[in-house]
């Protein structure tokens, strides 16, 4: 096995690191309002639970609103239920066929607690991508004491691991940065 096909190996990896991290920080309430929010919110119905997205559409209805749409009127009330039972700080009003969720403004304590979250999903993030070079740079030393891979291509595979692992911790603070901003408005 080359150095390349081991660092190939662990791109997959890494993309899904970075997804994780992203559908993490759409969990993240900011002072706008968004989908993300409420649409993996459990709720019970026939005995079952379901996301809430499966159950009905949800749209921006402004700034700090969602609205909520069932597919069917019966979901109404099993949904208000299970968003009322959730910790994103806004009550669901029921207005005729729709749910209707207002966000309050973020206090400033708020918003210095979700900059604290923000920056350990970060930190823990980057450790797992650390965990990948590790895992990858043990496999390319052990294709060279096994002789499979040159000393040269051994460096090589190491400068090539390391500029990989930069870019997704480019990602990262990226992603992060921009999180921070919409915390912060």
């Amino acid at each position: 096995m080359t150095y390349q096909e081991i660092i190939d190996q662990i791109k997959p990896e890494l993309e899904k690191v970075i997804s994780f991290l992203e559908k993490e920080l759409g969990r993240i309430r900011t002072s706008r309002a968004s989908p993300s929010l409420v649409e993996d919110i459990e709720v019970e119905c026939f005995n079952q639970k379901f996301p809430l997205k499966q159950l009905g559409s949800i749209l921006i209805a402004g700034p700090r609103q969602l609205t909520i749409q069932p597919w069917d009127k019966s979901y109404l009330e099993p949904i208000e239920k299970a968003i009322s039972q959730t910790s994103l700080g806004a009550a669901p009003v029921v207005d005729k066929d729709l749910i209707r969720i207002s966000f309050p403004q973020l206090s400033e304590e708020y918003r210095k607690d979700l900059l604290n979250l923000l920056s350990t999903k970060k930190e823990e993030t980057k450790r797992t991508i650390r965990r990948w070079r590790e895992q990858a740079w043990d496999k390319i030393q052990k294709g060279f004491k096994e002789g499979e891979i040159r000393e040269d291509d051994k460096f090589r595979g190491k400068d090539k691991l390391q500029e990989l692992i930069d870019q997704y911790n480019e990602k990262i603070d990226e992603i992060t940065e921009r999180k921070k901003k919409e915390i912060s408005e």
